[in-house]
C-alpha cells in the first residue's frame, strides 16, 4: 500500500494551505481510494537548532571520554549562571548544558537538539537527567535517533564554523538561528496518507496517480510531473535487443526498453535531506544517491527504474526468456534457479547473450549493481508484461516495489520520461553528464478504442447521466472521446490498461460523478424462489448440532505432512491420497485436508490451551482427495481464458463432497450442586449422527466394523472397539466414536475424546424430492411387552431389534434395548439383551389374543434368525 507525503502530493495538485490529511483522505475516498492510515511526524515536542558555545572533553573513570557542552538554543535557554559540576563552578551565558559522547563536532557547529518534554521515534520520551557529574538538559541528535537513517557514528552537524556542512548537505549557506524549529527544517513535519489500492488501479502506486485522483475528486488543478521534455535524440545509444521470440501464453514479455547513460557521476555525492526524508516517509530506506534517485522517480511517476554500473555491463543488453535451470545472484545476494517462463535482462559478456544481470520487472542482479566506485551509470526504464512479472515474482517468492507496480500494469509511455527525470536528478545532485543519444526500443501496440452507447452508463447504473456528463467524466480520466451519433468511441489513456470494455467505462463514469449520488434500491426477490433443498438441509444440520451444545467453527483446510501419521491412517488408506499444493501459504502445511477431523483437532487444542476445560465444536465444509482431481489443462486456447477453458478446468477439478464433523472433549455436563460432571462418551458422538440423520431426513445403517470390499477404508482415527460405521445405500458415509488413545496423544487432545464425521452431499441427495409427512398421533391404547433374549455375543442389538419390529407385522411401533447382561448365568460366549416392545394398532385397541400372537411371532423370529432363547 503506497504512502503519499502531503508535501510531495502538493507539488502535483493544488492543496490549500489549511487542508488537513483527513480532508485529503476523505476526498480520495470519494473516487475509490480507501485510506488505510494517516501518519504524522515521528518527533513530538521541541526539536531545535542549537549552536555549540563551548565543549569540554572529560575522561571518565571507565575510560570513556564525554563532552560537556553549553549549547545556545535561543528562547529555550536557561538563564546565565554557574555550571553544574560540583567540584568547580564556572559562569556560563544563557544556554543549555548537555552531555554528549560524539566526537564529530566542535565549538561553533550548528547541531540538532531535542529538549525535555519531546518524544523521539520509538517512542522515546526525553527528560533532563544527572549523568557523568553534570545535569544534561536534552540531547544532541544523530540521524538514527531521529529516524532519518541508520547512521549512529556521530551527531548531525548542520553547519560548521568554516561554512561547510557535514553529510547533511543543503545547510552550508543557510542562515540558521539557535532555537529555530528543526522539525520543519529537516522535513520531519510531514504527514503521510497510506492508501489501499485495488489491483485495477496500479497507476495510484505513485504520487502522480494519486494527485490525478485528488484532482478528479475536488476539481483542484493538476500538474503532471511526467510533463517534462525528453532531451537528446533517440538513436544508437547503448544497444538493446528484445528477443522474446517465443511469447509464453501468447504474451510478449517486454515491448519497450529505454536506456540512457550518465557519465562522470560522483559516487560519494550524498542524497539530499529532502529526498531522503520523502523516501523514508514513503516507506523506503535511503541507500545511495543513484539508487535513491531511481526509487524517488518510481514513487513519483509510477515507473520502476534500474541503475547499472556501466563499467560492469557489456553491450548489447538482450531481453530474453530464461533457459530452465540457469541461475542468477540477485541484489539480495540470493542465488535463484530460473524457470523457462522467467523474463531476464542479460548482457553480452564474451559476445553471447548468456549472462543474466536482472530478473525483468522483479529485481536486478548483484554483478552489475552500482557501488561506491560507480562513475558511469546506465539507466533502464522498460515496460514488462504484467502477468509475466506477477508469475515470476510469485514463483520465486520475490515481491518487490518494482514487481508490485509492473504486475498492475505501468504506463507504456512513461519509460523515456522517467529515465529523463532520473538522469536530470543524477546530473543535478551527483554532477553527472547526460549523453545526448539514448536508446528507445519500442514495439508497443496501440490502445484499442472501445465503442459504447452514450446511454449505456445510465442503463447500467440506474442514474440518468447525460451524454455530456459521460463524455466529461471519461475525458477527465484521460480518455479521448469521439461521437458517432449515439455511439461513443473511447480511446483509454496509456496509464489505464484496466479499461478494456464498456463496463469498465461505466465504472469510471459512476466513480467521477459520485457514488454518493447512486440511489439505494432494495432488490425485489422474484416470487417462487427461496433456499434450495441443499441449503435448507445444511442449515437444519447446523442448527441441530448447535442446539445440542456444539459450537460451529471454520478452520483452514491446510495440514502438515505429519498429520496423516498423527491420525494413524494406514499406508493403504484412501485418505492418504492427499492434494499437495504447488504454492502453499505455509511451507509447514503443504497438504489439503482429507477429513474435517484433521483440522478440527487444532481448533480444540487451541481452545483447551487458552483455559477451556471442555470443548465441543463442529464444522461443515469440504475435504480433498487427489483421486477426485482430473487432469488440469497445461495450456489455454488463446491469450485469455475462454469459456471452453473454464469448462475444462471445471472438469479437471470437480466439486468436493460436503462433510460435517465434530469433536467433543471434556465434560458434557459440568459438575454442580445437583451432581458430578458427566464426560462426553462415544455414544454421544453417535447421538450427534442421529441428529444429522433427522435433519437430513434419512436413515443410516450402522455397521459394527468396516465391511469387506469397502475399498481402502479403515476405522482410523477411531478406537477400533468404540466406533460405529455408517452406510447409505451400501456405501460408507461416515463414522462416530471415541478417538484412538494414541491419536489423542499425537494431537494433544484429552483422553477419551470423541468425534464424528459424515458425508453430507449423499444424504442431502437421498432426501431430495422426498415428501416429509407428519405421523398422526394415535388415540389407541399402547400395549407393552418386555423380552430378555439370550443370544451369541456376536449378535448386534440393532439387528435383533429390527427383527423384532419386522416380526410384529406392522403392530410393533417401537423396540428398544434397555439392558445388556453377560455372566455365567447366561453361559460363555452369550449375552442377554432385554428389549422393551411397544405395540399399537391405528384403528382399535389390541386384544389380549393379538398381543399374545405378536409375542409368539417375535420369539419365533428371534429364535430362527439368531438362535435366541428367552431367559
Amino acid at each position: 500500500m503506497p504512502k503519499i507525503p502531503l508535501s510531495w502530493l502538493a507539488e502535483s495538485v493544488s492543496l490549500a494551505p489549511e487542508t488537513t490529511p483527513e480532508e485529503v483522505a476523505t476526498a480520495l475516498a470519494r473516487v475509490g481510494l480507501e485510506e488505510e492510515g494517516i501518519h504524522g511526524p515521528g518527533v513530538k515536542g521541541p526539536l531545535v537548532v542549537g549552536r555549540v558555545m563551548s565543549l569540554v572533553k572529560e575522561q571518565q573513570s571507565n575510560g570513556k571520554t564525554i563532552n560537556y557542552c553549553r549549547v545556545d538554543v535561543g528562547s529555550h535557554n536557561d538563564p546565565a549562571g554557574p555550571g553544574h559540576k560540583p567540584d568547580h563552578k564556572v559562569d556560563y551565558p544563557s544556554s543549555k548544558g548537555i552531555v554528549c559522547g560524539a566526537r564529530n563536532f566542535v565549538e561553533g557547529d550548528y547541531v540538532v537538539v531535542v529538549l525535555p518534554g519531546a518524544e523521539l521515534p520509538g517512542p522515546f520520551p526525553i527528560s533532563g537527567r544527572k549523568t557523568y557529574g553534570h545535569w544534561s538538559d536534552g540531547m544532541i541528535c544523530s540521524s538514527r535517533e531521529l529516524g532519518l537513517g541508520d547512521d549512529h557514528d556521530g551527531i548531525i552537524v548542520l553547519q560548521s564554523p568554516s561554512g561547510e556542512s557535514a553529510e547533511w548537505g543543503g545547510y552550508g549557506d543557510a542562515e540558521l538561528t539557535p532555537g529555530q524549529d528543526a522539525i520543519a527544517l529537516l522535513g520531519m513535519d510531514e504527514s503521510t496518507i497510506e492508501i489501499n489500492v485495488t489491483p485495477d488501479r496500479g497507476y495510484c502506486f505513485s504520487v502522480r496517480g494519486v494527485a490525478r485522483e485528488y484532482a478528479h475528486a475536488t476539481g483542484a488543478s493538476f500538474t503532471d510531473p511526467a510533463g517534462i521534455d525528453v532531451t537528446g535524440e533517440a538513436g544508437t545509444g547503448f544497444e538493446i535487443r528484445l528477443e522474446d521470440q517465443a511469447p509464453v501464453r501468447g504474451r510478449v514479455g517486454c515491448d519497450r526498453f529505454v536506456a540512457r547513460i550518465v557519465r562522470g557521476f560522483d559516487p560519494a555525492a550524498p542524497t539530499p535531506t529532502w529526498m531522503r526524508g520523502r523516501l523514508e516517509a514513503a516507506g523506503m530506506r535511503s541507500i545511495s544517491l543513484a539508487v535513491d534517485v531511481t526509487n524517488y522517480v518510481m514513487l513519483e511517476l509510477g515507473q520502476p527504474l534500474h541503475a547499472y554500473d556501466l563499467a560492469t555491463v557489456t553491450a548489447p543488453i538482450v531481453v530474453r526468456r530464461a533457459v530452465p535451470g540457469e541461475s542468477i545472484v540477485t541484489l539480495d545476494d540470493a542465488t535463484r534457479v530460473l524457470d523457462g517462463e522467467d523474463l531476464l535482462i542479460t548482457d553480452s559478456e564474451g559476445g553471447h547473450a548468456h549472462r543474466p544481470i536482472g530478473i525483468a520487472g522483479v529485481m536486478g542482479g548483484a554483478l552489475t549493481e552500482v557501488s561506491a566506485t560507480t562513475t558511469d551509470v546506465l539507466l533502464e526504464g522498460a515496460h514488462f508484461d504484467p502477468i509475466t512479472v506477477a508469475r515470476t515474482a510469485r514463483r520465486h517468492r520475490l515481491g518487490s516495489e518494482a514487481s508490485r507496480r509492473f504486475e498492475r500494469a505501468v504506463d507504456t509511455q512513461l519509460p523515456p520520461v522517467a529515465v529523463q527525470r532520473a538522469a536530470n536528478l543524477l546530473a543535478e545532485l551527483g554532477g553527472g553528464t547526460i549523453e545526448a543519444v539514448y536508446t528507445d526500443v519500442a514495439d508497443v501496440a496501440p490502445v484499442a478504442p472501445i465503442e459504447m452507447d452514450a446511454d449505456f452508463p445510465a442503463r447500467i447504473v440506474g442514474v440518468p447521466y447525460t451524454t455530456d456528463q459521460v463524455v466529461d467524466s471519461l475525458t477527465q480520466v484521460g480518455c479521448r472521446v469521439e461521437k458517432d451519433g449515439g455511439v461513443l468511441i473511447v480511446t483509454p489513456p496509456t496509464w489505464r490498461a484496466d479499461l478494456e470494455g464498456p463496463i469498465n467505462l461505466v465504472e469510471e463514469v459512476a466513480r467521477l460523478q459520485g457514488y454518493e449520488g447512486l440511489p439505494s434500491v432494495l432488490p425485489i426477490a422474484p416470487p417462487g424462489r427461496g433456499y434450495t433443498h441443499s441449503q435448507i438441509v445444511r442449515k437444519s444440520v447446523a442448527r441441530s448440532l448447535a442446539e445440542a451444545g456444539l459450537t460451529q467453527v471454520l478452520t483452514y483446510p491446510f495440514i502438515s505432512e505429519k498429520r496423516l501419521d498423527e491420525l494413524m491412517l494406514p499406508e493403504d488408506d484412501q485418505r492418504r491420497d492427499v492434494v499437495r499444493l504447488a504454492n502453499p501459504l505455509s511451507a509447514e502445511m503443504p497438504l489439503m485436508r482429507p477429513a474435517l477431523i484433521a483440522t478440527l483437532a487444532d481448533a480444540v487444542r487451541v481452545n483447551l490451551g487458552r483455559g477451556s476445560q471442555s470443548v465441543a465444536v463442529y464444522e461443515t465444509g469440504r475435504a480433498y482427495l487427489s483421486r477426485l482431481v482430473g487432469d488440469i489443462p497445461a495450456t489455454y486456447s488463446g491469450t485469455s481464458i475462454t469459456p471452453d477453458d473454464v469448462e475444462r478446468l471445471n472438469e479437471a477439478i470437480p466439486g468436493q463432497v460436503r462433510r460435517v464433523g465434530g469433536i467433543m472433549a471434556g465434560h458434557r455436563v459440568e459438575a454442580g450442586w445437583n451432581g458430578p460432571a458427566v464426560d462426553w462418551a462415544w455414544t454421544d458422538a453417535m447421538a450427534m449422527v442421529e441428529r444429522v440423520e433427522r435433519a437430513c431426513g434419512v436413515v443410516l445403517e450402522i455397521l459394527p466394523d468396516v465391511p469387506e470390499g469397502s475399498g481402502r477404508i479403515s476405522t482410523a482415527p477411531f478406537h477400533p472397539g468404540r466406533v460405529a460405521m455408517y452406510c447409505l445405500d451400501g456405501e460408507i458415509v461416515g463414522a462416530a466414536g471415541e478417538l484412538h488413545p494414541k491419536v489423542c496423544e499425537n494431537l494433544g487432545l484429552p483422553a477419551r475424546t470423541v468425534a464424528f464425521e459424515l458425508l453430507l452431499d449423499p444424504m442431502i441427495a437421498e432426501s431430495e424430492g422426498v415428501l416429509v409427512t407428519a405421523s398422526p398421533v394415535s388415540q389407541q391404547v399402547l400395549a407393552k411387552e418386555d423380552f430378555a433374549f439370550v443370544v451369541p455375543v456376536s449378535v448386534a442389538a440393532g439387528d435383533l431389534t429390527e427383527a423384532v419390529i419386522a416380526a410384529g407385522d406392522g403392530l410393533v411401533e417401537d423396540a428398544r434395548v434397555f439392558d445388556v447382561f453377560t455372566g455365567p448365568q447366561v453361559g460363555e460366549g452369550r449375552k442377554s439383551l432385554a428389549i422393551n416392545v411397544r405395540m399399537r394398532d391405528a384403528d382399535h385397541t389390541l386384544t389380549a389374543e393379538e398381543v399374545l400372537a405378536v409375542r409368539e411371532a417375535i420369539i419365533a423370529a428371534a429364535g430362527e434368525k439368531f438362535g435366541a432363547v428367552l431367559r
